[in-house]
């Protein structure tokens, strides 16, 4: 999808986006932070940078992208503002995530495992393997998010999995 701030039917073009992509965004979004309300502030503010973007006469060939990219952006840009503390000892602390009707599906004891594993993977190896598995991006949508190029996302995406087999494996 494409949109282009010169077009007639750009607000209808930047609605069909939202429809389409905020979902993604938010699970985007809601895996990095592990909490479901500051995942919708990100997922809020990755559609009005986007907005803001086309409304200042630029252009976006890749809507997908760039929103993964806007996103992925202001979750860095938090997490340097402020000490992220770990699923781990959110744990420790009493917190279960919560969420809508489906989190019983997804709370099983394996997928539980696999998230505090995942959570242990080392960044830029975890980012990787999250937006392969989890948002089901192909390496070279991951390498124009990243501005890497796809073969540094597939080294990255092996050595999380890596990690991730070796995390597992000690549970």
């Amino acid at each position: 999808m494409r949109i282009l701030s010169s077009s007639d039917h750009v607000t209808e073009e930047f609605s069909a986006a939202y429809e389409e992509y905020k979902d993604a965004i938010f699970r985007h979004c809601c895996f990095h932070v592990f909490d479901r309300e500051r995942a919708k502030d990100f997922l809020q503010e990755t559609f009005i940078k986007t907005w803001e973007y086309i409304a200042a006469g630029h252009d976006i060939d890749n809507v997908r992208a760039f929103l993964y990219k806007v996103a992925t952006h202001l979750i860095i840009n938090a997490a340097r503002k402020k000490k992220e503390i770990s699923l781990d000892e959110l744990q420790e602390g009493g917190f279960e995530p919560a969420g809508d009707d489906d989190v019983a599906a997804r709370d099983s004891v394996a997928e539980r495992s696999a998230m505090i594993a995942l959570s242990h993977i080392e960044e830029p190896y975890r980012g990787a393997v999250t937006m392969r598995f989890v948002e089901g991006l192909s390496p070279a949508e991951i390498a124009e998010i990243t501005g890497e190029s796809a073969n540094a996302v597939s080294v990255r995406i092996n050595r999380g999995l890596k990690q991730l087999r070796t995390n597992l494996n000690h549970e």
